[in-house]
C-alpha cells in the first residue's frame, strides 16, 4: 500500500506542477457555489487567497468541507484531479506571510489587494487553506482511470465533525437574528421590570412579583427582535436593497445569511413568522393571566397588537414604514415606550387587578423616552453606509432624505446635524428627569443624573464623526473606504444606548434601596 500511495503522490504531484487554478465549490444548508481560485501548494495542502466577506468564504466559515476540481491547461476534462478537504482561514501571521509568498509565486495579479494595508487592518482579506482528505486522480488515457489518495490524518473524527457542525449551525442562527444587537431589546424589558418593581414596594405589594410574568415578558421580546431582524433581512432581499449594498459591515447591511449564501430565502422567512408566533403567543398567555382570556381587553392586548404591527410592517410588503420614512419612528417607539410599558403593565397587574386607573405608567413611559432616541439613533448612523442601496431601491428614510447629492456626490452634513441634536435631546431628557425627580418623585428619581456618565463617550463619537466628515468632504476622498472608517462611531453609538440604558436601570433601582 505504501509503494502505491508512493507511485500515486507522485502522479499528483505532478499534475499539481502543472496548474495554477481550481475550481472550488463550497455550500451551506442546501445552497452551493462554485468559483475559478489560483491556488499554490504547501506540502499536500492547497493554499488559496480571497476576499472574506466573498460568497465562498463566508461559507467555508459555516461548513469548512469543500472540494477542489483541479485540470492541468490543455487537459481539460481527461486528466486531473477532485479533492475533498477540510478548509480553514489562516489565522497565524507567520502562517499568513507564508501563504503570501506562495501565492505570488503562483500569480500577482492580487498583489494590489493582498499588500493594501486599509484591507489588511480591516481583516477584509485573508489566506485560506485546504487540507485534502481524499484525492481522486482521473486519467481516462489511463488503464485504471481512478484512483484514490486518502489522508486520514485530515479527517475529523465523528464526535469532533458533530460538534463542528453544531457548533457552526449554531453560529448561523446566531448571526441570523443577529443576538448580540439584542441589548436593545433587554435594556427596555429591565427598565420597566426595575420600575414595576419599585411601584409594587411602595404599595406593599412586591409578594405579587412574578419571576415567570417577567420571563415571559422577556422572552416574548426578544422574539419580537429577531423577527424584526429577519424579516428586515428577507425583505431587503426581495427588493434588493442588501443585495446592492456593498458597504455592509457587522453594524449595518443586515445579516447577510442570504447574500452569503448561507441560508436560504424561504428559511429566513419561516423562522421570521416563527419568531413572531412565539412573541403572540407569550403575549396571548400573559393577556390570559391578567384578564382571564387570550383576547381580553387590557393595555398589554392593544400594545401587543402594536408592537407586532411596528416590527412587521417595517420592511415588509406592502406598508413598508421603513421605506416611507416611518421607520425610524417605528424603531423608537417599538424599544422604547411599547415595550417599557408593557413589562410594567405586565409586572403590576396583578396588583392592579383590571383596573386601569391603579396603573402608574407616566413614570415608565418618561423612562422610555432617551432609551427610544438612542435605539434609533443607532439605526440612523447605520444609514449612513447603507445610503447609496437605500436611495437606489427607493428607501427613503430619514438619512436618505436629510442628504445632498450633487453630481453624484454626497453630503452627510445634515444627517449627522440631526444624528448630533437627537444625542443631545436625549441626554437633556434625563437631565430634566433628575430634576423631576427631587421636585415630583411619582414621575422619576434624581438617580437617573448617572445615566449622564455616558456623555463622555458622546463627545468622542461627535468627534470622530466629524473628522470622518471633514475627510469625506476632502477633494479626491476614497469614498470607497471612508465608510469603514465610520464604523468606531457606529460601534461607539451601540455603546452610549447600552451604558445609558444600564444606567438607568441602576438609577430606577437606587430609588428602591435608598
Amino acid at each position: 500500500m505504501a509503494a502505491d500511495n508512493s507511485k500515486l503522490d507522485k502522479k499528483i504531484n505532478a499534475l499539481l506542477n502543472e496548474a495554477d487554478r481550481m475550481t472550488l465549490a463550497t455550500s451551506s444548508d442546501g445552497n452551493t457555489s462554485a468559483s475559478s481560485v489560483f491556488f499554490a501548494r504547501d506540502g499536500q495542502d492547497i493554499i488559496f487567497f480571497t476576499f472574506h466577506p466573498t460568497r465562498k468564504a463566508e461559507q467555508i466559515n459555516v461548513n469548512p468541507k469543500v472540494q477542489a476540481v483541479i485540470w492541468p491547461k490543455g487537459q481539460e476534462g481527461i486528466r486531473g484531479l477532485q479533492i475533498d478537504g477540510l478548509c480553514y482561514k489562516i489565522k497565524d501571521e507567520e502562517e499568513s506571510e507564508k501563504a503570501h509568498d506562495l501565492i505570488l509565486q503562483t500569480t500577482t495579479a492580487f498583489q494590489q489587494f493582498m499588500d493594501d494595508p486599509f484591507l489588511q487592518k480591516n481583516k477584509v482579506v485573508g489566506y485560506y487553506r485546504i487540507k485534502p482528505t481524499t484525492i481522486k486522480y482521473v486519467d481516462f488515457h489511463a488503464e485504471e482511470k481512478f484512483e484514490w489518495r486518502e489522508y486520514p490524518e485530515n479527517q475529523l473524527s465523528v464526535i469532533k465533525d458533530f460538534f463542528t457542525a453544531f457548533k457552526n449551525r449554531l453560529g448561523v442562527w446566531i448571526r441570523a437574528v443577529r443576538a448580540p444587537f439584542f441589548t436593545g431589546t433587554i435594556i427596555p424589558v429591565l427598565l420597566g421590570s426595575v420600575i414595576a418593581y419599585y411601584d409594587l414596594t411602595q404599595a406593599g405589594a412586591i409578594d405579587l412579583w412574578s419571576w415567570p410574568m417577567f420571563w415571559m415578558a422577556m422572552i416574548g421580546a426578544i422574539l419580537a427582535h429577531a423577527g424584526t431582524n429577519m424579516g428586515n433581512d428577507y425583505f431587503d432581499h426581495t427588493s434588493r436593497n442588501d443585495e446592492y449594498n456593498k458597504l455592509f459591515s457587522p453594524f449595518n447591511g443586515g445579516s447577510r445569511m442570504i447574500q452569503a449564501g448561507i441560508m436560504a430565502p424561504w428559511k429566513v422567512l419561516f423562522a421570521t413568522i416563527l419568531c413572531f408566533s412565539g412573541t403572540i403567543y407569550f403575549g396571548l398567555e400573559l393577556n390570559r393571566m391578567i384578564s382571564g382570556s387570550y383576547f381580553g381587553n387590557s393595555p398589554l392586548i392593544w400594545l401587543g397588537f402594536f408592537g407586532v404591527g411596528l416590527g412587521t410592517l417595517y420592511t415588509w410588503n406592502p406598508i413598508r414604514l421603513g421605506y416611507r420614512g416611518w421607520g425610524e419612528l417605528s424603531i423608537a417607539l417599538g424599544f422604547g415606550p411599547v415595550m417599557v410599558l408593557g413589562t410594567h403593565y405586565v409586572l403590576t397587574a396583578n396588583y392592579i387587578n383590571r383596573d386601569i386607573a391603579l396603573w402608574d405608567w407616566q413614570m415608565p413611559l418618561l423612562a422610555s423616552i432617551p432609551i427610544a432616541i438612542l435605539i434609533m439613533l443607532i439605526v440612523w448612523i447605520n444609514q449612513f453606509q447603507d445610503l447609496p442601496a437605500d436611495k437606489k431601491v427607493g428607501k427613503n428614510n430619514w438619512v436618505v432624505r436629510l442628504a445632498d447629492y450633487k453630481g453624484g456626490y454626497i453630503n452627510y452634513e445634515k444627517p449627522f446635524q440631526y444624528y448630533k441634536y437627537f444625542n443631545y435631546l436625549s441626554f437633556a431628557f434625563i437631565f430634566a428627569l433628575g430634576f423631576v425627580g427631587f421636585v415630583k418623585p411619582e414621575f422619576a428619581t434624581p438617580f437617573v443624573l448617572i445615566s449622564l456618565l455616558p456623555l463622555v463617550l458622546l463627545r468622542y463619537a461627535i468627534k470622530w464623526g466629524k473628522e470622518w466628515l471633514e475627510r469625506w468632504n476632502e477633494p479626491g476622498a476614497d469614498h470607497q473606504k471612508l465608510p469603514y472608517e465610520l464604523l468606531k462611531v457606529n460601534a461607539s453609538t451601540i455603546g452610549i444606548h447600552f451604558l445609558t440604558g444600564v444606567l438607568l436601570v441602576v438609577g430606577y433601582w437606587l430609588q428602591i434601596v435608598f
